[in-house]
């Protein structure tokens, strides 16, 4: 068909196809697609969740339990969570006078006549037998020494027919053994085990200096009374380890959040300036950056501490922040200027060189902002590389310091007792391991959305 056989009607408007031109969805700015993407990662969301139930769990929990952290419960050491909490009324406890009981009598199974003078309580165990006119050793277990072939911890060595035990009493059970000893001083084959149930009670005065009771209500002997509640149990010197997780995660989130923003920040800036300069001036601010990574970070951390004048037995926080920043910054040095170097090929930057802007806008506006996602992700993932580090330091003894709650120094407490006291490892230990797993997962989360070449997988 030739120019000169159009007609108008060939020049009519085609009718809209309103089905075609409609958008499948709606435009959205990078950071809403990111966000979209974000959301539809359940792991990512998840994590997502969990950080912000632990920040408000070290935050806002304490204005809800408002236990002290240093409070001690002697009445409650080292009991587990859901422990029975029930105690007893009794009297003031009064010196002993054994010389005026009944004396035991030597059977055929106790030849030893070893026996409980009166019912054993917190107060005090009592204990007797008959008199042989030769020495005696006395031991105590928490276990039965048939299973773990050993008496336990010797107690006395005794020339009267009679003990009180006063030592660190707990509502537990305890296995009592006596042995006769030879005139060498040595241990015969005459021994005899009591299986004691201790009862948890309390006096009077005890009860109301507590407020169990109050100044004007009235109590009797063998009443029974509660004593306070401990969520998740106390450690092994009846502190609350509930208030302990929420203050010692403040300690642990404020070192894991503070210490990765720092020295990213100025990994950031160190990276930028390299990457954007290139030449001579890169190569030597990245060999000073390699020097930097081969320093070894114990060997600073100790140095700090003797600069901050820390002494043994101090919380190090001030020498372990330093220490972080002042080396962990050349990794995220490296991403940020590996991205520099690339995105400073680009059109745009070129085009807004010749209109003139200048080095600082150039890397303000155009280099930084398209790195800010490598950024995110970067500080996501240091976050429980700088928790893991503090519960290290921590577990070892250089990092936070007794009475000073953290997770880290919780978890080198609680290893002491981990056979007969497991929650006191326990649970510190969870908050650790979720915080990083958590920050983990959100990390490659945010690695997907950010990353602009994912849309095309879509």
């Amino acid at each position: 068909m030739s120019s000169t056989d159009l007609t108008p009607a060939d020049f009519a408007k085609l009718p809209r196809q309103h089905d075609a031109d409609q958008l499948t969805r709606p435009s959205l700015s990078y950071w809403a697609d990111a966000w979209r993407r974000l959301r539809g990662n359940p792991r990512a969301m998840a994590s997502l969740g969990l950080i912000l139930f632990l920040l408000a769990f070290v935050t806002v929990g304490p204005a809800v339990w408002t236990v002290d952290p240093s409070a001690q419960d002697v009445d409650q050491i080292g009991i587990g969570p859901g422990a029975d909490r029930h105690v007893t009324l009794t009297a003031p406890l009064t010196p002993w006078e054994p010389q005026t009981m009944a004396p035991p009598k030597a059977s055929t199974d106790n030849p030893l006549g070893f026996t409980l003078a009166e019912p054993a309580t917190t107060q005090a165990v009592r204990l007797t037998w008959v008199d042989h006119d030769s020495p005696h050793r006395l031991y105590r277990n928490l276990f039965a020494p048939a299973d773990t072939g050993s008496y336990g911890l010797p107690l006395a060595d005794l020339d009267t027919p009679y003990f009180e035990d006063r030592l660190d009493l707990q509502p537990e059970t305890y296995y009592y053994t006596l042995v006769a000893l030879d005139a060498a001083g040595e241990e015969t084959d005459t021994g005899v085990t009591l299986t004691i149930d201790v009862t948890r009670v309390i006096s009077f005065a005890e009860a109301r200096e507590r407020g169990l009771i109050g100044p004007d209500e009235k109590a009797e002997i063998g009443q029974t009374l509660e004593l306070a509640w401990h969520p998740l149990g106390t450690d092994y010197l009846g502190r609350d380890m509930l208030a302990r997780l929420m203050y010692g995660g403040q300690v642990s989130l404020f070192i894991g959040l503070l210490a990765p923003l720092a020295f990213v920040l100025l990994g950031v800036v160190y990276g930028s300036v390299a990457g954007f300069l290139g030449g001579a001036v890169d190569q030597a601010m990245m060999r000073f950056a390699d020097f930097v990574v081969a320093l070894p970070f114990l060997l600073f951390m100790i140095l700090f501490k003797v600069v901050f004048g820390i002494g043994p037995g101090e919380s190090g926080i001030l020498p372990m922040l330093a220490a972080m920043i002042i080396l962990l910054w050349p990794a995220p040095a490296r991403l940020v200027r590996g991205q520099i170097l690339q995105i400073r090929e680009e059109g745009y930057v070129s085009a807004s060189k010749l209109l003139g802007a200048t080095t600082p806008y150039v890397v303000g506006r155009h280099m930084l902002p398209n790195t800010l996602g490598v950024i995110l992700v970067t500080i996501t993932f240091q976050v429980p590389s700088a928790i893991f580090t503090e519960a290290f330091l921590s577990f070892i003894g250089m990092g936070v310091a007794p009475p000073t709650p953290s997770w880290g120094a919780m978890c080198n407490e609680g290893i002491k007792s981990m056979l007969t006291r497991p929650h006191e490892l326990l649970f510190p230990a969870i908050m650790i391991s979720a915080t990083v797993l958590a920050f983990n997962l959100l990390g490659d989360g945010l690695r997907d959305a950010l990353d602009a070449r994912m849309r095309g997988a879509e």
